[in-house]
C-alpha cells in the first residue's frame, strides 16, 4: 500500500498538496529559504511531479491568477470594435468571481511572514502589466486613442490587482472579491471607456 505522506488528512491532488506544502514552508522559513526539493519532500511527491504542475516556486502562488488573466485576455481580445466599458468591467469582474482563498490570497495576507517583501511587488507588477496590455489592446481595437487606451489599461488592471490584495488582507472569506473590485472600479469612474 502506497502512503499518502500525511496521516489523518484526506487525499488531495498533487497540485493542492504541493501548494499547501509550499505555503506552510514559506510561512515557516520564508520564501527565499524554501527550495523546491523541500516543497516536494513535504508534499511527499517527486520533483518531476512539481514540474508537472508548476514552472517555478513562484508559480505556486500565481498559477491560479495567471490562468484567470489568460482567460480575461482572450475575452478582451474577442470583444473587437464594439467593446464597451460595461463589457470590459464584466470581463474583469468575471476574472475575480469565485476567487477562493488560495496560495496567492495567503501570500497577499502574509507578505512579511513569508518573506515576500521584494518578490511580491515585482510579481504583482508583471501580472498588472499583462492585464493592462490586454485592456489597452481592447481599447485601441474599439477606436480609443493610444494614450487614453494605455491609461485605461493601467487603471483597470491596477483596480483588479489592488482589489485582490485588499480582499485577501481583509480576510478572504469576508466578502466576495468581485464586490471589492466593483468598489475599485467606481474609484476610476471618471476614466470611462469612450472614444
Amino acid at each position: 500500500m502506497k502512503s499518502t505522506g500525511r496521516a489523518g488528512r484526506p487525499k488531495a491532488s498533487s497540485r493542492e498538496t504541493l501548494a499547501e506544502a509550499a505555503c506552510e514552508l514559506f510561512l515557516e522559513q520564508g520564501y527565499e529559504s524554501t527550495s523546491i526539493a523541500e516543497i516536494t519532500r513535504r508534499a511527499g511527491v517527486s520533483r518531476s511531479s512539481f514540474f508537472n504542475y508548476f514552472t517555478s516556486k513562484g508559480d505556486v502562488l500565481w498559477s491560479g491568477l495567471d490562468a484567470r488573466i489568460d482567460e480575461a485576455s482572450e475575452a478582451l481580445d474577442a470583444l473587437g470594435r464594439g467593446a464597451s466599458d460595461a463589457d470590459v468591467r464584466g470581463i474583469l469582474l468575471d476574472a475575480v468571481r469565485e476567487f477562493a482563498p488560495d496560495p496567492l490570497a495567503l501570500a497577499l495576507r502574509n507578505v512579511a511572514a513569508m518573506g515576500l517583501d521584494d518578490e511580491l511587488p515585482r510579481d504583482v507588477g508583471v501580472r498588472q502589466a499583462r492585464l493592462a496590455a490586454a485592456i489597452a489592446r481592447a481599447a485601441r481595437t474599439s477606436g480609443i486613442g493610444e494614450v487614453r487606451a494605455d491609461i485605461l489599461g493601467a487603471a483597470y488592471a491596477a483596480a483588479v490587482l489592488s482589489s485582490l490584495r485588499v480582499w485577501a488582507e481583509q480576510g478572504a472569506g469576508r466578502a466576495a472579491p468581485e464586490s471589492v473590485l466593483r468598489e475599485a472600479l467606481d474609484v476610476i469612474g471618471d476614466l470611462r471607456w469612450s472614444r
